[in-house]
């Protein structure tokens, strides 16, 4: 059962935590988190590329010249591809880039991911996560007194605008709540903030 120190939004040591093995002690399954971040960015998408084709671009309704007797290539319409403003073959055209993924491979997936953090040694857990005011200032100060100041994802139990509006200019940092994590945001921040009732929340869901 892996232990990490608590500290408070001044960066100073408060307690001690001890972590659920199965969401933060589990095997990392490399093949997984790789499915799983694909999902994700695929899931991104907005699929309405569209190209226009032949039957789509305006004009060529006449044949340009007559089948025969000209010794040029026979063409039916200026607008086939080959020809300049025709139409695009086999162009792309709207369609779902959506991937579904069982409930299974998705609790695995966050599991090897919180893991792989806490093995790194880049989970930060704090004893609250929280701000009086609207004040960029204030989480920045927070985020630097725990050694997160270059590329943070800020873990919270619920919502709360205080803190998610003054994270919302600081470069490179991320907030979610702990019921929307997902395993791409994970892996791509460089620490992992969570706040203790966030880490109880998702041991009580997930474990």
């Amino acid at each position: 059962m892996p232990n990490v120190k608590v500290l408070n939004m001044a960066g100073q040591e408060v307690g001690e935590i001890a972590l659920s093995d199965a969401i933060f002690g589990a095997e990392v399954n490399g093949p997984v988190l790789h499915t799983a971040v694909k999902a994700y960015l695929a899931n991104q998408r907005q699929g309405t590329q569209s190209t226009l084709t032949r039957s789509e671009v305006s004009g060529g309704g006449k044949k340009p010249w007559r089948q025969k007797g000209t010794g040029r290539a026979r063409q039916g319409s200026t607008r086939s591809p080959q020809w300049t403003h025709g139409g695009i073959a086999l162009g792309p055209k709207p369609r779902s880039y959506t991937v579904t993924l069982n409930k299974k491979v998705k609790r695995i997936a966050l599991q090897s991911a919180l893991s792989s953090k806490v093995a790194a040694g880049e989970l930060i857990v704090i004893d609250e996560i929280k701000t009086a005011e609207y004040k960029t200032k204030t989480m920045a100060a927070m985020l630097s007194a725990v050694g997160a100041d270059r590329k943070a994802l800020i873990v919270l139990p619920e919502m709360d605008q205080m803190v998610i509006k003054s994270c919302a200019n600081i470069p490179g940092a991320k907030t979610c709540q702990w019921n929307t994590v997902n395993v791409y945001d994970i892996l791509n921040s460089g620490k992992l903030v969570i706040s203790r009732a966030a880490v109880e929340k998702i041991e009580e869901v997930f474990a």
